[in-house]
């Protein structure tokens, strides 16, 4: 019998994470979907303290903030008058791997190397596996890095190529895929085989990674400009990023900062399609991670994810691929800072609602990514043209995935869609009932939801009444 047929070895899934990750998952559980989020996060992690002076120990954080002097000007162009807020940039290009996944890397490195595990090993075909690679390196431990690269005629995108090239460059070995449900089962098998860690972008070391992030902003904001930000654009995927900033925001007491997430449009396109891998120009912070996540957290490589987005999200806003490309041209341009198109994702959504917003008010991007050849604007419109994308300047509303990129004919045309929130939540609630297969929750479980989704027991069940009847 083969004991790593693809059956064998999901059905081992929970046994393998325990062993990979060190937490219990079980220890958190009660009622039917409910679990001890809080409690998860205090009695598995680090204080924010002690993940600070983790990240110190190896050049994470502190990152450089930058206020966007002329990027400002130019949107107060197109504002109402009195409108126009100040936009400003945490440039988290200035860590280690060039991300601010260092953040969460450092964190789950040092803690690999605590428990005395040997190695790492993270699926991801983003810029964590070089984040992981580098902080692996720190600390004399041996890293697999498996990537999610080609579709079945063996063409990869050319960010995912340029971050397989970042990961080996610090020493790591890169298992490069194909698209589809071999991912999750060639990883399970590595962490079985090698008894690495797991360092997964969904547990609390991941998470709690990122709070310094958020709480930095809090506190130098306070120093500069004497209170917090108003508004807080932060790019989404998985939703580590999000909450990871959230939290530290709150422990700050930043309480009124509003978080707005933003994703890349790419609606049409199945990420796990072999026909549509390449035909997104985008290989994260879209749509295609973005709406799964938050609408079902735990569909990560954790049994229960530390980055659960819905509880902290106060917008969700969608950009064209289009005027990401164009605004990575113009922070260039304008502002000398060239840098990769993930954090300028959450800059065009902030040149937009900045515009809405008073000029003595403060807006911040948290985060950008560094460059390289692969995430350059020129190979990626390259590729995409191979792949018969139309390349068009125009009105980004005529941007459909798969079939053009439209890049806006001046600034006046960049544009976002809001994401109806409580959408992303029904979802969210349909899907919790599905997996855990009841449709009466106990009071635990409506409390749990209610926290999950940022809303209320009131509209939980509401919810819950409407799916029933349907």
């Amino acid at each position: 019998m083969n004991k790593n047929s693809y059956d064998d070895v999901i059905s081992r899934k929970s046994e393998i994470m325990k062993k990979s990750i060190g937490i219990d998952y079980e220890e958190f559980e009660s009622g039917s979907i409910a679990f001890d989020y809080e409690r998860m996060m205090r009695e598995t992690g680090y204080s924010l303290k002690q993940i600070k002076k983790i990240q110190e120990k190896n050049g994470v954080g502190n990152t450089p903030l930058y206020e966007l002097k002329n990027m400002t000007k130019l949107a107060r162009l197109y504002s109402p008058k009195g409108k126009g807020a100040r936009i400003f940039l945490k440039d988290e290009a200035s860590n280690p791997s060039g991300s601010f996944k260092a953040r969460r890397a450092a964190t789950s490195c040092y803690h690999a190397k605590r428990l005395g595990y040997k190695g790492v090993i993270a699926a991801t075909s983003g810029n964590y596996g070089a984040a992981v690679a580098s902080q692996a390196a720190m600390q004399g431990l041996k890293c697999i890095i498996v990537q999610e690269c080609y579709d079945s005629k063996g063409v990869g995108q050319p960010e995912i190529i340029e971050k397989a090239r970042a990961c080996e460059a610090y020493g790591a070995e890169v298992v490069q895929l194909t698209v589809g449900p071999e991912l999750f089962y060639t990883f399970l098998i590595l962490l079985e085989e090698t008894g690495y860690f797991n360092a997964s972008l969904y547990t609390p070391f991941g998470i709690g990674g990122v709070e310094t992030l958020g709480y930095e902003l809090s506190m130098e904001f306070r120093e500069r400009e004497g209170k917090d930000p108003d508004v807080v654009v932060v790019t989404n995927a998985g939703g580590g990023n999000l909450t990871g900033t959230a939290r530290g925001l709150l422990k700050a007491g930043a309480m009124d900062t509003e978080i707005v997430g933003v994703s890349v449009n790419l609606e049409g396109l199945h990420m796990a399609s072999d026909k549509d891998f390449n035909k997104k120009s985008f290989t994260t912070g879209h749509t295609g991670f973005g709406i799964p996540f938050a609408t079902w957290p735990d569909r990560s490589d954790v049994p229960r994810s530390a980055a659960r987005p819905l509880r902290y999200m106060d917008r969700y806003i969608t950009v064209n691929q289009g005027s990401v490309f164009y605004m990575t041209e113009l922070l260039a341009q304008i502002e000398g800072l060239e840098r990769g198109p993930a954090g300028n994702t959450s800059l065009v959504a902030a040149f937009k609602l900045s515009q809405s917003m008073n000029e003595d008010q403060i807006i911040v991007v948290q985060e950008t990514e560094y460059t390289g050849a692969g995430k350059h604007i020129l190979p990626q419109l390259t590729f995409a043209k191979e792949n018969g994308i139309n390349i068009l300047i125009g009105d980004p509303k005529e941007e459909i995935p798969g079939v053009n990129i439209v890049l806006p004919a001046d600034p006046s045309y960049i544009d976002i869609d809001e994401i109806d929130l409580n959408r992303i939540r029904k979802s969210y609630i349909k899907n919790s009932l599905k997996y855990h297969k009841i449709n009466k929750p106990r009071r635990e479980d409506l409390d749990f939801l209610a926290q999950d989704t940022k809303s209320s027991i009131k509209f939980i069940k509401k919810v819950i009444h409407e799916l029933l009847d349907n």
